[in-house]
This record gives structure tokens, sequence and C-alpha cells, in this order.
């Protein structure tokens, strides 16, 4: 019998520098990096942290090559500047340039929109409500993804006011449809242009009942923050924590079900809550022992949630 090739058993939880932690991981182990690492200076977080301006981006560009390296998929990170002196310190737009300049492929968006921390902007500005997401893979189409996961009913049928124009002017619906009925059966329903075998319209009716598909959402992700609209209480007990709403958007568009999620900035443990919540493996690496600790609580919690989630089914 043929011995199988050992496979390398990726930890839950690290405690370490995350650049150190994932050069030990092997290459394309893993299918979403996601997470948000310290924004510059503005928090030393305890450790010491004082990376600012181009010292920063600089830090950030080594944390990206790292990052693809062990991601088959998206790797994707929630950045924002900072603001002293009446003056934007531009690094989210200086990091997505430099990853350009780098040859690494940078997709657009997505953005994460929440009520900003009043007086952000400084007393004559406008409050920070929306930051970067700074995305980029190895290339090409992702080898998942699910970009209707998050998303909605649509609002309008199929061929509907939702097409767009080509560039020769004519218009289009979202499956690439220009005329609304083209084949009607001889049971009196109607076939609508280019649309899934699924969709027909009632014979007699111009709207009909067509089974509904999920819309994409768009890259602007809309998610509540502040005390009790977190996920958890835990999360407060770290210093600057995302909403779980804000992960599961990412979680469920860009990881598979059964895959594996790395943060290598964990925090207070959301992403792997989130992954917990939603089926996905995960791994958490953070500097801090306290912070380690904190996320095994976390996810903890999460199972527990579960589990109940699942007894009252």
């Amino acid at each position: 019998m043929r011995n199988k090739k050992p496979t390398t058993v990726i930890p839950k939880f690290i405690c370490g520098d995350c650049l150190e932690e994932m050069r030990r991981l092997p290459d394309a182990s893993v299918d979403l990096v996601f997470g948000s690492p310290p924004y510059e200076n503005c928090r030393t977080y305890g450790i010491g942290f004082a990376l600012k301006g181009q010292a920063w981006v600089d830090w950030m560009i080594e944390v990206y090559k790292e990052s693809l390296r062990v991601c088959r998929g998206l790797v994707a990170f929630v950045v924002q500047g900072k603001t002293r002196n009446y003056r934007w310190s531009c690094v989210p737009a200086l990091l997505i340039a430099d990853l350009h300049r780098a040859g690494i492929c940078v997709r657009e968006g997505p953005w994460y929109h929440r009520k900003g921390i009043p007086g952000s902007g400084g007393p004559d500005w406008l409050r920070h409500d929306m930051e970067f997401i700074v995305s980029a893979t190895n290339g090409g189409r992702l080898p998942w993804s699910d970009n209707t996961a998050m998303g909605h009913i649509p609002k309008y049928g199929p061929g509907g006011e939702m097409s767009h124009r080509r560039r020769n002017g004519t218009r289009v619906n979202q499956w690439g449809g220009t005329k609304k009925c083209t084949d009607r059966r001889k049971d009196g329903t109607t076939k609508i242009q280019n649309t899934p075998s699924h969709v027909y319209v009632a014979a007699g009716d111009s709207e009909g009942y067509i089974p509904p598909t999920l819309a994409n959402p768009g890259n602007m992700i809309h998610c509540n923050a502040g005390f009790g609209q977190m996920g958890s209480r835990l999360c407060h007990e770290n210093e600057a924590p995302f909403s779980e709403k804000l992960a599961e958007w990412m979680i469920r568009s860009f990881a598979p079900p059964g895959g594996l999620v790395l943060d290598p900035f964990a925090g207070s443990g959301t992403v792997g809550a989130v992954a917990v919540a939603t089926g996905r493996r995960y791994c958490l690496i953070e500097v801090r022992p306290s912070q380690v600790a904190l996320c095994k609580r976390r996810i903890l919690e999460a199972k527990q949630k579960l589990r109940k989630e699942r007894q009252h089914g």
C-alpha cells in the first residue's frame, strides 16, 4: 500500500509576529486572508507599534506579499489613514499604488461603510464613515467566490430597469438579453432572453411570477458599528474591533464552505468566530498572548451560539 504524503496541519491559534509566523505556513495553504492591521501609529497596542507614513506602507507591502504566498484566493485588509494638523496621511492610497507598482494584482474595492467616530474628520471636515478594504490576488479569476452570497432579492425582473447600455448604445439586462420576450411556449409561458432556464413569465401576465435570484450586492459594505452592534460583547476587550457583519461579507463571499480563513491580526477573534458560524475553518495569528486568550474565548462563544442555533433549529 502506497504511503500517503503527510499533510501540514495549520494551527488554529498562533501567538507571534504576523510576518514571522506566516513564513512558517506552506504555499497556497489558505483560501482567504482577511483582517485589519494597526492603523499607523494611532495606537501602540501595548507593543510600541509606531510605524507611520511610507514606513507603514513598506511594512504592509511585505505583509501582502507573504499573505499572497500562503493564499490561493483573496487577500484583503481593512485600512485607513490618519488626519493630523488638517492633513490626511494618504496611506491607503499609497499602499494601493505601491502594490500596483510592485506588480501585485490589485482588485477594486470593496469599501467598508459605517457611522464614524464623531469628530474624526476634525473641526472643519466631514466625519470618516468609510474605510478601504485593500484587496489583492495572485492574478486571474479567483479559484472560488460567491459574489451574491450577501445579495438580496432583485427589485426588478430580468430585462427591467436594472439594464445598462453597451458602448454602441444598445441596452442589455444582467444576463445579456436585449429583448424582454423571445420564446413563447405551448403552455403560454414566455422565456426571457438570455436568462437562467427556470425563469418564465406566466401566460397573459406582463410581470408574472419570476423565481428570484440573488442580486449582486455591490462593493459598498454597510455595517453598523459600536457597542451592542458588533456581534459579541467580547470584541470590546480589544482596542479596535470590527463588526461580525463585515467579516461575514468577506468570508461568505470569498472563502468556500469548509475552506480555511487566515487573519494575521486576529485581535478579538472576530474572523475566527464568523468562520465557525459560517462553516469555515480558521487560523488566527496575534502577537499578544492576552489577545490570543481572548480569541479562544471568542471561538468558544461562537461554538456555543452555533450549538444553540442547531438545537432550536
